[in-house]
């Protein structure tokens, strides 16, 4: 049974728009489906996170935020499946899998889950393919003045504060019926 409903904007389309750079992954694809170890365990998958890489921002940056977000998910807001904050500007690459403790510092805020960490795509049964948004937003600071349990919308407002250059890749999941 496919949720009828109008499909939601690109959430970054509605933000100030920022210079872009090039973000790249050996497991997702834009457009394209995820696999499922890319799924969370409630839709049968492994969620695992996907290897992320990204070059050719601005020299200015400080830091960045890897964010997931879900914007076809049937609650009105969205649903955040990652945002994980602080990274030193010299992390360019986070692999498949990435044990967060590694990061030097950097720390996930709870996703909508409810957890810390990266939690997978997980459609409803039969609804049409998510689009799942993975952003890498360089900073103009060292570190968001945020803790582990800020959510990702007060995440988000201070982003929008400190973003200079911003890097967007979106796959999409579906759970067969």
């Amino acid at each position: 049974m496919t949720l009828e409903r109008p499909i939601a904007p690109d959430p970054y389309e509605l933000l100030p728009t920022v210079p872009s750079f090039n973000l790249t992954s050996d497991d997702v694809v834009n457009g394209e489906p995820m696999d499922a170890a890319h799924a969370h365990g409630s839709a049968g998958g492994d969620n695992v996170s996907p290897h992320l890489a990204w070059s050719g921002f601005p020299a200015e940056t400080q830091s960045f935020v890897v964010t997931c977000f879900d914007p076809d998910a049937p609650t009105g807001s969205g649903f955040w499946h990652w945002v994980l904050v602080n990274l030193p500007a010299s992390v360019t690459e986070l692999p498949r899998g990435v044990a967060e403790d590694k990061l030097g510092g950097a720390f996930s805020v709870r996703n909508d889950y409810g957890e810390q960490g990266f939690g997978g795509a997980a459609p409803p049964p039969g609804d049409r393919p998510h689009r799942y948004v993975f952003a890498v937003h360089a900073l103009d600071v060292e570190r968001l003045d945020v803790g582990p349990q800020a959510s990702p919308a007060f995440v988000g407002f201070n982003l929008a504060f400190h973003t200079l250059a911003r890097a967007v890749i979106r796959p999409s999941y579906q759970v067969k019926e």
